[in-house]
């Protein structure tokens, strides 16, 4: 079961990975929650200077889908995004930003997961919600 895997675990999988290239890191695991950052740098910004929406939604979408996988047997099922709205709220130029995944809804063939995103200062700057389609894995395989 994932749900006893440890950060460094976690951090780990993601090598090789698009959060892994973006520097995504995951810093706190809770019962219904998951924490993760990832630094302000060239592989996250658009040409203007500023974090790009696809940035953020990469981070949300990392951070929903390991929360998805603490509540199901991973050895059962996959936990696969199925649809994502996000809303940029307050550009971030440098720094780090830190997003917090919660679940509002936990059933047996979805998911949905709401991320907010901060700055260093803790001022909001994208909500995203996410919704996961659990699928056993012998269905996956068709």
């Amino acid at each position: 079961m994932l749900k006893n895997a440890s950060i460094e675990f976690l951090n780990q999988t993601s090598h090789n990975t698009m959060a892994g290239f973006l520097g995504i890191e995951i810093t706190e695991v809770g019962e219904d929650y998951l924490v993760g950052k990832m630094p302000v740098s060239a592989k996250v910004v658009q040409p203007y200077g500023i974090v790009h929406g696809g940035a953020y939604v990469t981070l949300a979408e990392t951070l929903g889908s390991i929360g998805a996988a603490f509540s199901v047997d991973v050895s059962q099922y996959r936990c696969v995004g199925l649809d994502i709205n996000s809303n940029h709220i307050r550009a971030v130029r440098e720094g780090w930003v830190y997003g917090r995944a919660t679940a509002l809804h936990i059933g047996k063939t979805t998911q949905v997961w709401e991320i907010k995103i901060t700055n260093e200062e803790g001022k909001l700057v994208n909500i995203s919600r996410l919704t996961m389609a659990i699928i056993p894995i012998n269905a996956s395989k068709q």
